[in-house]
């Protein structure tokens, strides 16, 4: 089964995660100093947040895969349909090791689909073949 994911920018972590805490009535799942994550089942959702000093608000929706098939079937979807596809392939994004490929829609929404096979000890690193997400930030270490 897919999770639908959405990632926001936010100016101001503590607050954000108090007030998504509430929402969800849910704890997050991942807390570092800059990003948290909950992963809900109810609904299913992979809804996470990073702080950034510009540019709030959504920085991309996507679609987690559960498995490497999944994801294989994501793509060949993504291959049918008219849009900017570029495939990331293995990363290092949000603290975790991934497989990934991203499509941007006619109204310019970065869509990504993953699979998320282990966890990461940085949050990621700047590459020109990276996304454009805030996953491409200067690599930084776990405080």
């Amino acid at each position: 089964m897919q999770r639908l994911h959405v990632m926001l920018k936010v100016a101001d972590l503590e607050t954000s995660k108090q007030f998504y805490s509430t929402l969800f009535a849910a704890q997050p799942t991942v807390e570092k100093t800059d990003y948290a994550k909950w992963m809900l089942d109810d609904p299913r959702v992979n809804f996470s947040i990073a702080q950034t000093a510009s540019d709030h608000g959504v920085e991309h929706l996507g679609i987690q895969a559960e498995s490497r098939d999944e994801l294989a079937a994501l793509r060949e979807r993504i291959a049918r349909i008219d849009g900017t596809v570029r495939d990331e392939g293995e990363t290092v994004c949000c603290y975790a090791e991934s497989d990934k490929t991203w499509v941007t829609d006619a109204q310019g929404v970065s869509w990504e689909t993953f699979y998320t096979h282990g966890a990461s000890e940085v949050y990621g690193k700047r590459d020109t073949d990276c996304c454009d997400s805030s996953c491409c930030e200067d690599e930084a270490e776990v405080a």
